[in-house]
């Protein structure tokens, strides 16, 4: 589910790159509050990412090594394509069963 909303994040911010506290605020934005990841995290899941070849890492500023960017290859972007074809059912699963939930609890 995180790479899925990774590569979604970074496919889809403004510049094409995203770093990985960028990423953190992001997500917080998007939950509410309700997912907070940490550098523990997150920066591990983006260099299995880098690993995997699903994105790619630059500093910002190899001299200093301030912010390692990152953008989604061309490998990532078929894993994004693959992943947000195959996720939905199942996020489309955990809306009903929490939407049962409620109904039964809050008649």
């Amino acid at each position: 589910m995180f790479t899925l909303l990774i590569l979604h994040l970074i496919s889809n911010s403004e510049t094409g790159a995203s770093y990985g506290n960028q990423l953190i605020e992001r997500i917080e934005g998007i939950t509410d509050g309700a997912i907070s990841l940490n550098p523990n995290t997150i920066y591990p899941l983006l260099r299995e990412l880098e690993s995997g070849g699903l994105v790619e890492g630059r500093w910002e500023h190899p001299e200093k090594r301030s912010r390692r960017l990152y953008t989604v290859t061309e490998q990532g972007r078929a894993e994004y394509a693959r992943l947000l074809a195959s996720i939905e059912p199942f996020l489309d699963s955990i809306i009903k069963t929490i939407t049962l939930i409620k109904r039964e609890i809050y008649p």
